[in-house]
């Protein structure tokens, strides 16, 4: 039986990013000279969703309107500030590796498919210590197009040798869900999360509620090929 291709997405599922992430909002926000703050432990779904939602949520708080050329002007200079500051306070959630380390020692394929910049996933990933135990990584910007379009997770298969057949992606959103509807691919969307309250809604094929269990949930949709 052919080896399973275990997909990952990473803000929100295998690292809580949120305190890094906000703390580069915020200081965009600063700059601005704006009153607006993101909070720490309010808003880390919106963290979770990228920088742009990130200062979107700021200027709406702000002015009740998003000034698009305002956004605009700082992405950059968020992206800039994060990618300095890019594991100040990012944690991996637990046993994630754990688990990642034994779907490799039973043959299984992983790979991470993200909508953070793929320089920046790289970053984070190396700082952490963790890069060398995936192999591969798909980014927002490594094709034309970004997740939900199918061809991101179509690409990290196809680099670490998989087949769609074979394949599942691990989320916390309704971008992976939507990913993973759209390439005709299982999705297990994470509980432990921001936003883990609204993962059963979306209908996913099966829910993960900590990472100590995933080997069961996995099974429960691709047999092992051991």
């Amino acid at each position: 039986m052919t080896a399973r291709s275990v997909i990952f997405d990473l803000d929100g599922t295998l690292a809580d990013t949120s305190g890094d992430l906000i703390a580069a909002a915020n200081h965009c926000f600063h700059g601005m000279g704006l009153q607006a703050r993101l909070d720490p432990q309010t808003d880390q779904g919106i963290a979770l969703r990228g920088g742009r939602r990130m200062l979107s949520a700021g200027l709406m708080r702000e002015f009740g309107v998003v000034d698009e050329d305002l956004l605009l002007r700082w992405y950059p200079e968020l992206l800039a500030y994060y990618g300095d500051h890019i594991d100040a306070q990012t944690v991996l959630y637990p046993g994630a590796m754990d688990a990642v380390a034994r779907l490799t020692a039973q043959g299984d394929k992983v790979a991470i498919c993200t909508n953070k910049p793929e320089g920046l996933a790289e970053s984070l990933m190396t700082r952490l210590g963790v890069r060398d135990a995936f192999g591969a990584l798909v980014g927002a910007d490594t094709l034309p197009v970004r997740k939900p379009d199918p061809a991101p997770l179509f690409e990290a298969i196809k680099r670490i040798g998989g087949d769609p057949a074979r394949a599942v992606l691990v989320g916390d959103s309704d971008t992976d869900r939507n990913t993973a509807r759209n390439a005709g691919i299982p999705s297990i969307l994470v509980t432990f999360g921001p936003s883990g309250d609204d993962m059963a809604a979306l209908d996913p094929e099966a829910l993960l509620q900590d990472y100590a269990s995933f080997d069961k949930v996995l099974g429960g949709l691709l047999p092992s090929s051991l």
